[in-house]
Parts: C-alpha cells; sequence; structure tokens
C-alpha cells in the first residue's frame, strides 16, 4: 500500500454518509482489563483514545505499549532532528494518557521508527508479559492495536505481534484503523468485522483534549517544507467522530477445509501455488532441507505432499517415505513424479481422521496446517506426537498471511505446536512470508552436539 498524508485522502463527509459506520454492533461486553498497543505514538490516542477513556472512568486497568517512539515521522524536517522529536513525542504520549487514564501503566520499546517488523518479537514479548500479569479472565481482556490491513508496514507488524501474544492465550484482540480512513473506500472496509464504541460527550471532550496533546503531529512545527502536520485536518477529522470503529483480528469460525476444496483447486490450476515456476517457492525448499539436523532421516511421513516436489528431495535422504494428501489429483502427480522411488509410498489420506500406521523418525507438515480447525489441529497434533520416534522431529513450516479461506494461520499454527508438552525447537527461521521450525523432544541435542563437537 503506498500513500501519503499530504494526499487529499477520502473526505470524512465520505465515511459520515455511509449507513455502516452507523449500525456496527458494539464492542461488548467492556474489558476490565484493556492493553492498548501503538505503532507510533498518537496511534493509540486516535484509535482508541475513547475506549481508554470508557475504561479507565468505570475502574478498569488501562495498560499501553508504545512500540516505536516516532522519531521518523518528519524524515525531512529542517527544525527537529529525530532525536528531538524522539523526546518530544515520548511527552505527547504522557500528556495526552493523562487527560484519557491518568493512572494507566505505559511502556516504551524504542524499536526503531519503520523497523516493527524486524522487531515484533519485542512487541510480542511485551503483550504476553501484560497478559500474564493481569488477573482478569481472558474473557474480560481486550488487546486492541493499528489494524492489520491498515496499509502501513508497522501497524501489520504490530498487529502480527499481537495476535501472536493474545490468539494461544484466548485473548480477544481487535484492530483500530488509522490509515484506513485516509486511502479507503467503504466498500472495501469488512464490515462484517466492524465493532463500535459510540462515545459520549465526556469522552469526546477528553480525546480531543488528548489529541491536542500530540502537537508534532497535528499541528505543523514550522511554515518550513518537511514540517508539515502529519495528521492534518482533513485527517484529524476521522478521529473526532462521536464512534470508534474496531475490526476484529480474530478468523472467523470455520471448519477443516476438505477434499473438495483441494479437487477444485487443482481442477482450475496447474501448479495452484506456483510450486514449479515460483522462486520463492523452490528457495523455501531450499532453506527447509538445510534446516534438517540429521544428514539422515530415517522414517518421514509428509503430510501434504501435493504434487511431490518437496517429497523427492526428502526421499533422497530418507529410508522410506509415507506421503499423504487430500487430493485425488495431487496424489496422481506426486506418484508419477516418484515412480522410480521404490521407498516412498504416497496415498491419499485426510488426516487426522485417516492416519498411516507406524512410527516415523521425522514427520513433515508443510503448508497445511492453517487448514485445520482449532480441534482438528489438536488431533493432528497429537497423532504426530504418538507417531514421533523418542529422538524423531517435526519439521513445520508456513505461510505467514491470513487468507480468507483458511480456518487459521500460519503463526497461530506454529503457536499451538510451541505449547506442545515435551517439545521444544530446535531450529527456527523467519521471515515476513513464512516461518520455518523444526521441533524436538524436550531432552534432544543440538547437531553439533550429536557430533561431539560441544
Amino acid at each position: 500500500m503506498s500513500f501519503s498524508h499530504l494526499e487529499e485522502g477520502t473526505p470524512e463527509e465520505r465515511w459520515l454518509a455511509d449507513p455502516r459506520l452507523h449500525s456496527t454492533p458494539l464492542v461488548e461486553p467492556l474489558p476490565a482489563d484493556l492493553i492498548v498497543v501503538a505503532a507510533h505514538p498518537d496511534d493509540e490516542t486516535l484509535g482508541a483514545g475513547g475506549i481508554m477513556r470508557r475504561v479507565a472512568s468505570q475502574g478498569g486497568r488501562v495498560s499501553v505499549i508504545i512500540a516505536s517512539d516516532g522519531e521518523a515521522s518528519h524524515p525531512g524536517s529542517p527544525t527537529h532532528t529525530p532525536e528531538a522529536l524522539r523526546a518530544r513525542r515520548r511527552l505527547e504520549v504522557i500528556d495526552a494518557l493523562s487527560v484519557l487514564a491518568p493512572a494507566a501503566r505505559v511502556q516504551f520499546l524504542s524499536i526503531p521508527d519503520g523497523k516493527l517488523d524486524a522487531h515484533a518479537g519485542l512487541v510480542e514479548a511485551a503483550v504476553a508479559a501484560v497478559l500474564n500479569a493481569t488477573d482478569a479472565a481472558p474473557t474480560r481482556t481486550l488487546v486492541v492495536a493499528p489494524w492489520s490491513g491498515d496499509g502501513h508496514r508497522d501497524h501489520r507488524a504490530a498487529a502480527r505481534a499481537v495476535s501472536s501474544a493474545a490468539s494461544p492465550r484466548g485473548v480477544r484482540h481487535l484492530g483500530y484503523p488509522i490509515w484506513l480512513w485516509h486511502w479507503a473506500d467503504p466498500e472495501v472496509v469488512p464490515w462484517d468485522r466492524a465493532l463500535a464504541v459510540p462515545l459520549s460527550e465526556d469522552e469526546l471532550t477528553h480525546k480531543a483534549a488528548a489529541l491536542r496533546a500530540h502537537s508534532s503531529q497535528v499541528e505543523a512545527l514550522s511554515s518550513g517544507t518537511g514540517d508539515e502536520a502529519i495528521v492534518p485536518p482533513r485527517l484529524l477529522a476521522h478521529f473526532t467522530r462521536d464512534r470508534e470503529i474496531f475490526l476484529s483480528e480474530e478468523p472467523e469460525d470455520s471448519a477443516t477445509l476438505r477434499a473438495a476444496f483441494f479437487e477444485d483447486f487443482y481442477a482450475r490450476h496447474d501448479d495452484p501455488w506456483g510450486f514449479e515456476t515460483r522462486w520463492y517457492e523452490e528457495r523455501k525448499r531450499g532453506i527447509l532441507l538445510a534446516a534438517l539436523p540429521t544428514r539422515r532421516l530415517g522414517s518421514v511421513l509428509e503430510i501434504g505432499c501435493a504434487t511431490g516436489l518437496l517429497t523427492a528431495p526428502l526421499a533422497a535422504r530418507s529410508d522410506r517415505v509415507v506421503a499423504v494428501d487430500a487430493s485425488a489429483a495431487a496424489v496422481d502427480r506426486a506418484r508419477h513424479r516418484l515412480a522410480p522411488a521404490d521407498h516412498v509410498t504416497v496415498s491419499r489420506a485426510h488426516v487426522p481422521g485417516e492416519w498411516p500406521t507406524g512410527d516415523f523418525d521425522a514427520v513433515v507438515l508443510s503448508e497445511v496446517g492453517y487448514y485445520f480447525d482449532p480441534a482438528d489441529l489438536e488431533t493432528l497434533i497429537g497423532r504426530i506426537d504418538g507417531a514421533l520416534a523418542d529422538d524423531g522431529i517435526l519439521v513445520a513450516c508456513h505461510w505467514r498471511h491470513p487468507v480468507a479461506e483458511y480456518p487459521s494461520t500460519g503463526d497461530r499454527v506454529h503457536h499451538t505446536l510451541r505449547r506442545v508438552p515435551g517439545w521444544r525447537t530446535i531450529a527456527l527461521h523467519e521471515e515476513d512470508d513464512f516461518v520455518l521450525e523444526i521441533f524436538g523432544r524436550a531432552d534432544s541435542e543440538s547437531v553439533a552436539a550429536r557430533e561431539g563437537l560441544v
């Protein structure tokens, strides 16, 4: 997404004219414990100032985590250095919160502005620490953060980090749009996921005062070029309306994808996911194979083998491979590809209900986990755990971006895997697009330890 605060953007009148803005369900119940995450100072006030005031006024607890200091907001400023902006914007947050929620606990992470994706683990750890310390039930706890679809890289990274902390704990996570109101058309908003907090006169008054506290953003730093207001009046109007809008970041409850979904996909595409042609896929397979902790894998189970592109190099390092897939079309192509390898068996099976017999030294779960609903994923993990040899490994690799049709996400799958008793991560590779993780038993040795190097 490319946009500039200097552009005119979508006028507030257009938003106000859309009846969907005024008819969304309410955020209910209000939390006893509210955690507000901001990618940059002022996000928290723009997107969630009203709900902070509401929760604080009703005796609830408010915690605020500011990921970056926003020092890059005016990169061409002739009057303010990044260091000066950093100090000023921190003070602005404190002043704004003194108006909205005077007892709020605020934490500044000081992640470099524009680099949240490289430091998302710090955000996740900070949110997790607050959630672990709360005495409120998960159903009475709420985390709000910039919306994942807001079009800003830092906002997307913050949303993903919050989801990683909140989802495994069963805590509700809502996103507040900031730049969406500037670049979007009402038709692109997922209104079916929208919730509202209507604001009282008191809440509007306090939010307006808090917004004024962020003077480095709502006012020009000077009359010079490069010192323009980041949130000029036409943009600020979106945040002085009488309601705050939040969008659910939780995937809709949906069932495990069945064989028909994959058969239809293969019927419409010769290479549905670009396995055969994309460098992204070829490179990912190379990284996965390089990360395997043993040269010889022994007996291998590959869940979701697709057309066998990964199965073939796995077979070259294995004594036995059992490869399964839910799609008959995929199985036929994989069998053709692997016909010369008589130690490889390819069959159609819809796990976890249909499960191959035997024990395995390695189980490969690549780009499959997010097809399962939570109950089936838990069943699948139990099957894997029971089938793994004492020194066996699970190789998990998944796309990290959400896909509307999938019941889960790659990040959620991996956080579920990390909670399995008796497993530990022995290798981890994370990129913006995919996560690769290898799990072993709690007492498994490192590669160097096995070879007597340590």
